[in-house]
């Protein structure tokens, strides 16, 4: 079994996968991730119920929005040069996600020095918009 492994490592890609590893790449994929995040939680909502969630583009950007009758906050996404910042609707960074290409071939988010997945990332920046009080 362990041959195996090895074998099939020996044949990794390590190149093209090091290449799908970059900052524009993992922000796609974050971006189509949020969508199908918003469109789960919008078809949670109760009928009738008085907030919507949506997604905007903005430039390079996309913001993730909370409106209600008397509320509008948002979450936004920026691509800068060395990371991906994600921001409360006063301009505050929440934090920052950097990426790391690690010893076993993954592409991997770091966010406060620890090794994150798409989805933490996701809830890190998105649980209180979509669930405080709703």
């Amino acid at each position: 079994m362990n041959d195996k492994v090895e074998k099939d490592m020996s044949k990794f890609d390590w190149v093209t996968e090091r290449s799908l590893c970059s900052l524009p790449n993992v922000f796609k994929a974050l971006r189509l991730q949020v969508e199908e995040d918003v469109k789960t939680r919008n078809a949670l909502r109760p009928n009738n119920s008085p907030y919507e969630f949506s997604v905007a583009e903005n430039g390079g950007d996309f913001t993730v929005l909370l409106e209600a009758k008397d509320v509008h906050r948002s979450v936004i996404f920026s691509l800068a040069e060395h990371a991906i910042l994600v921001r409360d609707d006063k301009g505050n960074q929440m934090f920052q996600v950097t990426l790391t290409f690690n010893d076993e071939g993954e592409c991997r988010l770091n966010v406060n020095e620890e090794e994150r997945d798409l989805w933490q990332v996701r809830r890190m920046a998105l649980e209180e918009l979509l669930f405080r009080g709703y």
